[in-house]
């Protein structure tokens, strides 16, 4: 069921220049608006995002950042009647913003406290997935996403357990849809641990690096990911899997993951060894 508190389009009258000629028509486009969020009173972060579950969104940002682990680090979230701000208050008030930003290459600049170039423990994961798996989650992927099929202009990105959708997000900010998911998933009381993210965004360092906070072994995007973030996966042990489409993949990180169909003419049965003379 949609939200009805969601603002994820705005409905505008522009013209449309054809051959034919011009013509005024009057459709939905995506909204993006600046929201805060703020921390026991003090602001934090501002984002360009679609002011579609701000909660969802400001609690997985501090989680994907790791200021907070669950839901009890959280007293209380309120959004502004003019959703430009979420109000989150912690259960410990002796929190102290992070002093270092990073402006991310997320659409919109997006921002993150980690410094990636720190170490950090790989992923420990036995999650094994069929070619087959991903295509139709992709598939589905694609089906959920109501905002896209309104007014494109959107990221989306599902959460799955490897047969079905958990939970999905929509936004502008390919980054923003990560935590929101994150943020869906605490609100559901959902462990998003050994869980398979799918997006329709690029794959950048700070998406890989949600996924680790998130505890996430396999990324797939229908899309590229970037040089940081296939080395970061590999460091990690996250499988990156971009360019899934209909009916192919390229698996940029730990392949073992996915199991390969068996096919029919094995090196070791159906090629036909060195030397060895023809049959008849």
């Amino acid at each position: 069921m949609a939200d009805k508190t969601c603002e994820g389009t705005v409905t505008q009258t522009y013209t449309v220049i054809t051959r034919r000629g011009a013509r005024p028509v009057k459709a939905e486009i995506i909204h993006e608006r600046l929201v805060s969020i703020f921390v026991n009173g003090r602001e934090l972060a501002t984002v360009m995002c679609t002011p579609c579950d701000q909660d969802a969104l400001a609690l997985g940002f501090l989680a994907n950042e790791g200021i907070i682990g669950s839901l009890d680090d959280v007293r209380a979230v309120h959004i502004c009647p003019s959703g430009a701000c979420v109000d989150v208050w912690l259960s410990f008030a002796d929190f102290e913003p992070p002093r270092r930003v990073i402006l991310t290459s997320g659409c919109g600049g997006g921002v993150t406290f980690d410094d990636l170039s720190g170490e950090f423990e790989p992923l420990v994961s036995e999650r094994r997935v069929t070619p087959g798996q991903l295509w139709a989650l992709m598939a589905r992927l694609h089906q959920s996403a109501e905002l896209y099929s309104r007014a494109r202009g959107v990221h989306t990105s599902g959460l799955s357990d490897g047969e079905g959708l958990l939970l999905t997000a929509e936004d502008v900010g390919r980054h923003n849809t990560l935590d929101k998911l994150r943020g869906k998933a605490l609100q559901a009381g959902l462990d998003t641990h050994d869980g398979i993210i799918l997006t329709t965004g690029r794959v950048s360092s700070e998406m890989i690096n949600k996924a680790r906070r998130m505890g996430v072994p396999i990324v797939c995007s229908r899309t590229s990911p970037t040089s940081l973030s296939v080395g970061l996966a590999r460091e990690w042990n996250i499988t990156l899997i971009g360019y899934l489409r209909r009916n192919s993949m390229n698996v940029y990180a730990h392949p073992e993951r996915v199991l390969q169909p068996q096919t029919v003419g094995k090196a070791a049965n159906g090629r036909k060894r060195e030397g060895t003379p023809d049959a008849g």
